[in-house]
């Protein structure tokens, strides 16, 4: 059954028949609320896709199919087919997916960066179909897998397995900080951390961290490190060398 609202009017999940006006305003900052979350996530991780791309993705795949949910019911001129907009988005937003997982060293980086701008993009579309509540759920969801996924695999760690590991970070500048930040997402302690300038005309440096970690974690920590832009090279070895209880400013 298809239901037909008053013209400049749109229903809206929690706020039932609205002027459109009202509508969209409250889906345009939905939008740029629910990017912005997902966004600071990956860019507090140093991610390729940030803040500001999270935004507009998610606001441009509202106002996409929005439109043409406004097209078809007849408020413009034209006929539009909202699925089939829906369709072109997830289509377009392959593109930025793959311009966002890069091959390199025999590796590939980006890949949960791709998948996030893919979810954004379809929390988008809720959004521009008039669900904010459901979309916001999602969200809530997708920031939980991103957030609270590693603490549930350390659970499941029994410490006899960790190891002491010696973590050899090459880049250009310092990324300190990042490392660092990651470092401290997978383990609760950095037993040494050091950094080296190499090249001062290139600002080439070599961070040097030691870590007791369980073999698992490795392989996660790797490829969040390899993610940072100015990384060049990551290098883990086992030690028997457990550090000084020390972290250079």
């Amino acid at each position: 059954m298809v239901f037909e609202f008053p013209r400049h009017t749109m229903y809206l999940e929690g706020f039932g028949v609205v002027s459109i006006y009202f509508g969209y305003g409250v889906l345009i900052l939905t939008a740029l609320f629910l990017g912005f979350l997902i966004g600071y996530d990956r860019e507090k991780k140093m991610k390729a896709a940030g803040i500001k791309t999270n935004m507009l993705i998610c606001i441009g795949s509202t106002l996409y199919t929005a439109i043409s949910i406004l097209i078809q019911a007849g408020h413009t001129e034209g006929f539009s087919d909202p699925a089939r907009i829906a369709a072109q988005i997830v289509s377009g937003i392959g593109f930025l997916g793959a311009g966002a997982i890069i091959q390199s060293r025999g590796s590939v980086k980006g890949l949960t960066t791709a998948a996030s701008i893919w979810v954004v993009a379809a929390v988008g579309v809720t959004i521009g179909a008039g669900y904010p509540v459901i979309a916001t759920l999602f969200t809530l969801t997708v920031l939980a897998v991103l957030k609270l996924l590693d603490p549930l695999y350390k659970l499941l760690e029994p410490a006899k397995e960790f190891k002491n590991y010696h973590l050899e970070v090459l880049t250009t500048g310092s990324a300190k900080r990042q490392v660092k930040d990651i470092v401290l997402s997978e383990t609760n302690t950095i037993n040494e951390m050091y950094e080296e300038i190499l090249d001062k005309k290139s600002d080439t440096r070599l961070l040097n961290v030691y870590i007791t970690i369980h073999p698992r974690r490795v392989n996660f920590m790797r490829k969040e490190i390899r993610d940072i832009i100015k990384v060049e090279k990551v290098n883990f070895h086992v030690t028997d060398y457990t550090g000084k209880n020390r972290e250079d400013d």
